[in-house]
């Protein structure tokens, strides 16, 4: 029987091992973040070109602390890669906007961040193994949803 330990510590070093080279890869192809690309392509995926997103809705979405989100922003803010807007709504809170040159960004990294995962990650596993893989992290997931907070 593998030890707990011996699990958790290959999770840790797969983890470590991938980002690291997406993360060389974010940084060469487009002069991103890791952080920087996760908040492009979490605005790509949830938003429409005119849409936005509440500041608290994506921090919840990324599983961020919102300060830490909102430090990322500031700065993502700055490089003209997001905007942050008074929410026209309720006006409690701001919305994320995905700016054109966020938008290209995330494009010009795309491809690169997407061949890096393929080379670095999935094509070294077996279809069995990635099925097992998703199985695995919906478990996972699963149980941190019926976790008491």
């Amino acid at each position: 029987m593998v030890e707990s330990l011996q699990a958790w510590t290959a999770y840790r070093r797969l983890r470590e091992l991938v980002d690291a080279e997406v993360a060389r890869e974010l940084e060469r192809s487009a002069g991103l973040s890791m952080p920087d690309y996760e908040i492009l392509a979490t605005l790509v995926e949830l938003t429409s070109p005119d849409d936005c997103i509440r500041v608290r809705g994506l921090a919840e979405r990324m599983l961020w602390p919102h300060s830490r989100l909102s430090r990322q922003l500031g700065r993502m803010e700055q490089r003209g890669l997001i905007a942050r807007e008074a929410c026209e709504r309720d006006g409690r809170g701001d919305d994320v906007v995905l700016t054109d040159a966020g938008r290209q960004a995330h494009a010009d990294a795309a491809p690169g961040h997407h061949a890096v995962i393929r080379a670095r990650f999935t094509d070294l596993l077996s279809e069995r193994q990635l099925q097992s893989l998703i199985a695995i992290e919906r478990q996972i997931a699963a149980g941190h949803v019926a976790a008491p907070r």
